[in-house]
């Protein structure tokens, strides 16, 4: 007996990961602005050197690598990487069984 999703609930799964990242990626991106903002007016009340471009740029780098994994790649799980995968284990005699 098969027990693989059917392609369409597959898809479904897909997409409603995929928009749990891009909401997870808003509230990320939000966090990132208010508390920067925040940053920056405090060093306009104390004064002294911009020290807010520290978290802003290291914070920033997190952010973008965050917004790369949801929007600028492929999955990484795709199913024709799954399936040139088994080819692959399939050709070294790997048997599918054996746990």
């Amino acid at each position: 007996m098969d027990n693989a999703p059917e392609p369409a609930e597959s898809l479904r799964t897909l997409a409603a990961a995929q928009v749990e990242k891009k909401q997870d990626f808003t509230i990320h991106l939000a966090a990132y602005l208010a508390v920067n903002a925040f940053l920056v007016v405090i060093w306009a009340v104390s004064g002294g050197g911009f020290w807010p471009i520290f978290p802003i740029v290291g914070w920033g780098i997190g952010l973008a690598l965050h917004a790369w994994s949801v929007f600028g790649r492929n999955p990484m799980t795709s199913e024709a990487r799954i399936s040139a995968e088994e080819d692959r284990l399939r050709a070294k005699g790997v048997d599918s069984k054996a746990d």
